[in-house]
């Protein structure tokens, strides 16, 4: 596709307000303006290409341009465009529901419809608060995080996953929230193993809800990896040490085969009412591949059955124009086809020892504190902020090239994370991480 670049760029500094952007970045160079996607690539309006390494804010797991998600849009745009919820219905809505909930260990559950993370979140948090006012315990209206933060641009979610660097100047107006600092998986922090670190968080969990149990709502998670956070990531066992930490407060993990499906503590941000031994949990970001907005809050059976039967209440006043948008949900179930025939979530576990191999590589080097696996930015000082979107050189071998190429980074601070589509390639996999290493060695 071929514009007038600096026209574009022009109407750009005039009139776009860039998220999570220092608007002086912008003003000050040139930025590429992308055009066009394909596979893990994305192109500029200048014929540059460049490898999607964050998946386009860790969505886009299908790369760019699958004609299969194409299609799919195109039939259902030609078919039905939009169509509220409340009090009606469409297909795909109902069978993007039936199949989340069919990926679950047990499939007693509701399904909420929301645009992105947040908002997820927002509804999740509602839900948790609503619930104990159904129980006829409104004063349970408090919550705490017991890992921070997760995704937070709505001011409930930003409540329980407030950032410093971020989130300071809207603290008059956040609500109520307990704070546990997480537990750490990697290199000793503060003279103190992961090990140590873990029993600390579970300590100070238990503290709180010692302290404040009949004023918390519910327990929110992000397993696995706190991505906002600067990548902070950790054991797969620890949701279910927390549960057995907390005396009995959450349910024992399911134990039955999870292949394929969504499992109890997963990967996703999930929320656990305190005492209900149930649950909810937000899918968000690769739900539809990065192709539309679109996410999902499931809730247990049970405590949907509260918001039926309340005499207080008994209708959840929540719900968004989009909710559920046909053209979205088509979206969606096309990438759960794709992820399930193609076996994607077993190659990708394939991949991701491959990385992991090569980012050992980089262990040792000038620049480098450590390898994740794990880092504490405030060991240093510095707190995760707002990245700038970089372009590293790609494969720079010395060879001539008949245009530039380049890598698509967003670092968190001083944290550099790759993140890119699953349908990448081991060999360009490789090459990503050997250019990062070239880029690494070549800084003074």
């Amino acid at each position: 596709m071929k514009i007038d670049t600096q026209k574009y760029r022009r109407m750009d500094r005039a009139s776009l307000w860039h998220p999570y952007t220092k608007q002086s970045s912008i003003t000050a160079a040139p930025f590429p303006v992308i055009v066009r996607g394909q596979g893990v690539y994305l192109y500029d309006s200048e014929g540059n290409r460049y490898l999607d390494a964050v998946a386009s804010w860790w969505a886009c797991t299908l790369g760019h341009g699958h004609p299969r998600m194409v299609a799919a849009i195109r039939k259902q745009a030609g078919e039905l465009q939009h169509s509220i919820l409340g009090n009606l219905s469409h297909p795909r809505a109902v069978e993007l529901a039936s199949q989340l909930v069919s990926l679950f260990p047990t499939p007693a559950r509701r399904v909420l419809f929301a645009s992105d993370g947040a908002s997820a979140v927002e509804a999740a948090l509602k839900i948790a608060i609503q619930y104990w006012h159904n129980m006829g315990k409104p004063d349970a209206g408090g919550s705490f995080r017991s890992l921070k933060p997760i995704t937070a641009t709505t001011l409930g979610a930003v409540s329980v996953g407030r950032l410093e660097g971020f989130h300071k100047p809207y603290d008059a107006v956040l609500f109520r929230a307990y704070r546990v600092e997480p537990p750490w998986s990697g290199a000793p922090l503060h003279g103190k193993s992961p090990g140590e670190r873990e029993q600390e968080c579970f300590d100070a969990m238990r503290r709180i809800v010692e302290k404040h149990r009949s004023q918390i709502a519910a327990v929110i998670v992000e397993p696995l990896c706190q991505c906002a956070a600067g990548m902070r990531m950790y054991s797969a066992g620890l949701p279910p040490k927390g549960r057995r930490a907390l005396s009995g407060i959450w349910r024992p993990p399911h134990r039955g085969r999870n292949r394929g499906r969504f499992r109890e503590d997963g990967e996703d941000v999930r929320v656990r009412i305190r005492g209900d031994r149930s649950g909810h949990r937000m899918s968000r970001k690769a739900l539809s591949a990065g192709y539309l907005p679109i996410s999902a809050t499931v809730v247990k059976e049970r405590i949907f059955k509260t918001f039926r039967t309340s005499r207080r209440i008994g209708t959840f006043y929540h719900g968004h124009t989009f909710s559920g948008n046909p053209i979205a949900c088509a979206t969606a179930l096309e990438a759960l086809r794709i992820y399930r025939v193609t076996g994607l979530v077993r190659k990708a576990a394939v991949l991701g020892k491959v990385l992991a191999g090569e980012m050992a590589r980089l262990r040792g080097l000038p620049h480098v504190a450590d390898v994740r696996l794990s880092r504490n930015d405030r060991r240093r000082g510095v707190r995760p902020q707002a990245g700038r979107s970089r372009w590293l050189p790609h494969g720079t071998t010395g060879k001539k090239r008949s245009s530039p190429q380049g890598i698509l980074v967003r670092p968190l601070g001083n944290v550099v994370y790759l993140m890119p589509p699953l349908i990448i390639s081991r060999k360009t996999l490789v090459a990503l991480t050997t250019s990062l290493r070239e880029a690494i060695l070549s800084l003074k």
